[in-house]
């Protein structure tokens, strides 16, 4: 697994924070100083820290579990979508629906919503409906993608959250909180670091730092897929070859019954 380095993560700014005046006290131990009235961030304990969730992000992939991405900043959406999806998890950049994770089946019953007027649409029903109804259910299916679309494949509650700025997207943090889903999560200096199990002290605003830190945890994903992969293989080729083994040994088997039958046989007979 490919390690983030301070040199990356300085060119990135990833050590600016926040001005003094709007710091979160329990941020102390990752701030290395104060400069011009604004915290700086100690990028040695960002990058340590970087590797330990990123190590932990490889096993819950490798294990086949899903983790969910967070991030509704405007000018995060799209990093943070782009690098979901390589790596196939799920994702939120919109609005985060209320009790998403806490009312995770009525979520659920949306998502479906979505199939069911896709089939409407594929078995001919929407030729039998008039215009105006055509709109209203085309504008239902276009919210509901919007919202909840890039979620659709998350059949249940996901392993693990990674959330971006957990200022604001504090219900997110909240929710899986309550539901004992650890949190990854990029912490800048005026966020409260206590409520997240898998804490990356850096800028949360600035698009190369999240893209940087997000580039090392999703490549640690990636590891994990394919060793899964490589897994999965190897465990079906040992079960092809006992199979193989087994239906060697059978025959032999028989044969060797067989040999004893003729021969207590043959016992038996020179007794009489």
């Amino acid at each position: 697994m490919s390690r983030i380095t301070f040199d990356t993560l300085l060119e990135a700014g990833a050590h600016f924070g926040h001005l003094k005046r709007k710091w979160n006290p329990a941020m102390a131990p990752y701030i290395f100083m104060e400069r011009n009235g604004i915290h700086i961030i100690d990028l040695h304990k960002t990058a340590a820290m970087t590797d330990t969730a990123a190590e932990a992000l490889k096993q819950i992939a490798k294990s086949g579990k899903k983790i969910l991405f967070v991030s509704t900043k405007k000018q995060l959406k799209e990093i943070v979508a782009e690098k979901a999806q390589s790596v196939g998890m799920p994702y939120v950049i919109e609005r985060w629906p209320g009790g998403m994770l806490t009312n995770f089946p009525t979520i659920r019953k949306a998502v479906k919503k979505m199939a069911t007027i896709d089939k409407l649409t594929q078995d001919g029903t929407y030729s039998n409906l008039s215009k105006r109804e055509i709109l209203q259910i085309s504008r239902q299916r276009a919210k509901l993608d919007k919202n909840l679309g890039s979620i659709a494949d998350l059949t249940r509650l996901p392993s693990a959250i990674f959330v971006v700025d957990v200022l604001k997207e504090n219900i997110a943090v909240h929710e899986a909180n309550r539901l004992g889903i650890p949190v990854f999560a990029i912490v800048d200096t005026n966020s409260n670091p206590n409520d997240i199990d898998f804490v990356i002290p850096a800028n949360d605003d600035a698009t190369k730092s999240v893209e940087v830190i997000l580039d090392a945890c999703c490549s640690a994903i990636a590891e994990g897929l394919e060793e899964r992969k490589v897994e999965k293989v190897d465990a079906a080729e040992a079960t092809e070859n006992n199979e193989e083994e087994n239906a060697e040994k059978k025959p032999a088997r028989r044969r060797t019954t067989r040999a004893r039958a003729a021969k207590a046989e043959e016992t038996n007979e020179a007794a009489e």
